[in-house]
Parts: structure tokens; sequence; C-alpha cells
């Protein structure tokens, strides 16, 4: 059988730290700019177009792909033996990513919405493609003390990215109009290309000599590994002591009187602006303490987090306790996306990297989708108070979760008899 293991270094190793950050943190802002236009700002337009909330409603949907992107994992995957396989997927995703943007453009919102809405779930699944490959050649190139940081500029791209897309972009809008700000976008997304095709890779193909390519049976497979069910317990829950408060932040803000323009900068500007500078922090934090005392130490500070959020909610705060209690939660959200991240990252087989990390991350998105609806029903039922109480309950067992259910994965750990036929033998990588 073959002995195939993850974890072992790049063979790039040449390349600098520093570049591959750059790589990485251009290729995650690239992705979250026009994600973050479309999904946030488009229907901040089409309400001033007089559009119905119904069909602003419809806008959701072009977050589909990226919740069933692990279905085509697999696809990207298939003969992944060098990380030029995945720069060509990064590469072509990203050209017809940008393409279609710009056609976009040439459309107007007023007689084709329909035609618009299409266009845009196709720039979403090949965004989601992007994310796949990108995740990949991010595993391949990272050396395992440089997956902190690594993962710091992800998340700091995300901020980034939904920084400038919610909040930069509505005002060209304003000045320039819709084609020209599809044009930007379009532009942006090709820019941001830039350092991949600086990225040289010295290490050659590898000959796929006794192992399968990667196929839809692995996403079955993955979860058939020995004590995954502990791991996707925590990543379906490790966020819940705070996202139910992210969720319900600017309706809460909103019931206190504040304004739009105050809402916008205090949760759009200051809170995204917070998580970028939190993602790094996170980093450092991961790399000086590792997975687990990480996890745990961040867990703490969510609990904190979400207690402050209860505490102040009893009557109407002041203004400097609501942006202190916006810093935390941002900071924590941030520095907690780091670590799952990370701890995904290192979760994965060879060959099947795209697919492994994907539906990782795609079941957090998943537990985030439900526990975003049930916030909004119990705040509704109990009040902001009530809610933000049982986030601080539920953020209390976080740290108890981490400590009985994270166990760091063990290189010598072989799938079973039935896996072989699929897969012969793989391995975890190490933390």
């Amino acid at each position: 059988m073959s002995d195939l293991i993850a974890s072992q270094e790049p063979e790039n190793s040449s390349i600098s730290a520093g570049h591959k950050y750059v790589l990485l943190l251009n290729l995650y802002i690239a992705q979250s700019i026009p994600m973050s236009f479309f999904s946030t700002v488009l229907p901040v337009i089409m309400r001033m177009e007089k559009y119905s909330l119904a069909s602003i409603g419809m806008i959701q949907l072009v977050k589909l792909p990226w919740i069933v992107k692990f279905l085509w994992g697999p696809v990207v995957d298939r003969n992944g033996n060098s990380d030029n396989h995945y720069k060509k997927w990064i590469v072509s995703s990203e050209l017809f990513y940008a393409i279609v943007i710009i056609c976009i453009g040439f459309f107007s919102l007023k007689t084709s919405f329909a035609t618009i809405l299409i266009l845009m779930v196709i720039a979403f699944t090949l965004s989601a493609t992007q994310d796949i490959a990108s995740d990949a050649l991010a595993i391949r190139i990272l050396k395992k003390k440089e997956r902190s940081m690594g993962n710091s500029m992800q998340s700091a791209g995300n901020f980034l990215g939904t920084l400038f897309g919610s909040g930069v972009l509505l005002w060209v809008y304003s000045k320039a109009g819709w084609q020209a700000i599809t044009f930007l976008l379009g532009g942006i997304v090709l820019v941001t290309l830039l350092p991949l095709f600086l990225y040289r890779n010295k290490s050659v193909d590898q000959p796929l000599v006794n192992r399968q390519n990667a196929s839809f049976k692995d996403i079955l497979t993955f979860f058939k590994i020995p004590a995954i069910g502990k791991r996707i317990l925590l990543l379906l829950f490790y966020y819940a002591g705070i996202l139910g408060i992210l969720t319900m932040l600017k309706p809460w803000l909103v019931d206190l009187g504040y304004s739009i323009a105050q809402i916008a900068f205090m949760s759009g500007i200051l809170g995204t602006g917070i998580g970028a500078a939190s993602a790094l922090l996170g980093g450092l934090l991961l790399r000086k303490l590792g997975n687990k005392k990480s996890l745990f130490v961040i867990a703490i500070y969510n609990l904190f987090a979400a207690s402050f959020f209860a505490f102040i909610s009893t009557g109407i705060p002041s203004v400097y306790l609501i942006y202190t209690a916006i810093i935390l939660l941002w900071s924590g959200y941030a520095m907690a996306a780091v670590n799952i991240f990370t701890v995904s990252m290192n979760t994965v087989r060879k060959g099947r990297e795209g697919t492994d990390y994907t539906i990782q991350i795609v079941l957090t998105h998943l537990s985030g989708i439900i526990i975003s609806v049930l916030s909004g029903k119990t705040a509704g039922a109990l009040g902001y108070n009530g809610l933000f109480m049982i986030e601080a309950c539920i953020a209390l067992v976080i740290p108890f979760l981490v400590l009985f259910l994270y166990t760091e994965p063990d290189a010598g750990l072989s799938l079973s008899t039935k896996q072989n036929k699929f897969n012969k033998q793989w391995k975890l990588t190490r933390s």
C-alpha cells in the first residue's frame, strides 16, 4: 500500500513565506470583494431602484454554490499531483469569473433582473471553484509552521474584501454607476491574479503510482476516517456562542436608535477592520500555543465577549460599551476563524486536499445558517437580552467541547479495509 502523507514538507521550500502569504492574501481578496458587493451592496441598490423585498430576497440564492461546492471538490482534486494543477484551476476559474462579472454590467437591473441573477449564480460557482483550488494550493505550499499565518492571510483577505466590497464600492457606485462598478470588479479579480503568475514552483509533477484519482466516493469516505466524528462536532459548534450575536447585531443597533450611517461604521468599517487585524493576532497566537490550547483560549475569549453582550443588553448601553462589545465580538470571531481554517487544513488526505478541506468548511457554513435562523426566532421570542444570555450559556460549553472533542491528527492512522477498496491507504496530517 502507498504511504502518502499530506503533512510532508513542500518541495518548493525555497519560496519565501512572505511570497506565499502575499499570494494567499490576494487570492482570497479576489474572491471576497465581488461576493461581498453582490450579496450585501446589491440589495441596497435594488431597494433604491424600487425592487420588491421578494426580489431582493432572491439575491441570497447566489450563495448556494458555496454551500454545495464540496460536490465538485473531487473534480478539482482529480489528477492533483502538483501545485501547477491547482494553479491552472485558479487561473481558469478567475478568468471566467472576471468575464462573467464584466458581462453583468451590460445588462440593466431594471429590465434584465433574471439574466443578472443567472449570471451571478454562474459567477459564484466559479468563485467557489477557485476557493476549492486555492485552499488545496495553500495546503500544498505551506509548511506546517507557516499554516497559522497562512490562514491569517485567508481570514484577513476575507475581512478586507468585505470592507472594500460592502463599503468603498457602494460609494463608487453612487458616483460612477452600474456598468462602471462591474468593470471595476472584473478588473480587481484580474489584478489580484498577478502574484500567482509570479509564483514559480520548482517541484515536478509526481507520478500517480499506486494511487487512485479523486472521485465522488471520497466525499463519503471522508466521514469514515477514524475519530472524524469528534472533529465534525467541534466544527459545527465552535462558533455557536457568538454567531447568533453577530447575526442580530445590526437589528439590535437599529432598535437602539442608531442611524444607518452609524451602523455602517460600527459594524461594517470598525468591525471588519478589527477582524482583519485580529486575524493576524490569531495566527500568532496559534503559532505560539498550538492548535488545542489556542482553540481553548479563544473559546474563553468568546465566552467573555458573549457575556459582555448579555450584561450590557440588560439596559440601554452607552456608545462606548457598544464599541467595546463590537471590538470583542469581531476580534473573537476572526481569531476563531483562523483556528478553524488551520485545524481543517491539518485534517486532509493527500490528493484530496480540496475535497476534504471544503467539506469541513461547508459544515461550519451550514451550522452558521442554522444558528442565524434560530437566533432571529429566539430574539423575537425572548428579546435581545434573552438571545445574548443563551449565547453566553452556549459559549460556556465550548471550551469543554475543545477539551473533550479535539484530538491531534495521527499520521500513523490508516483507513479501514473497506475504505482501502476505494483509496488504498491514506494518512492524516499532523498538526
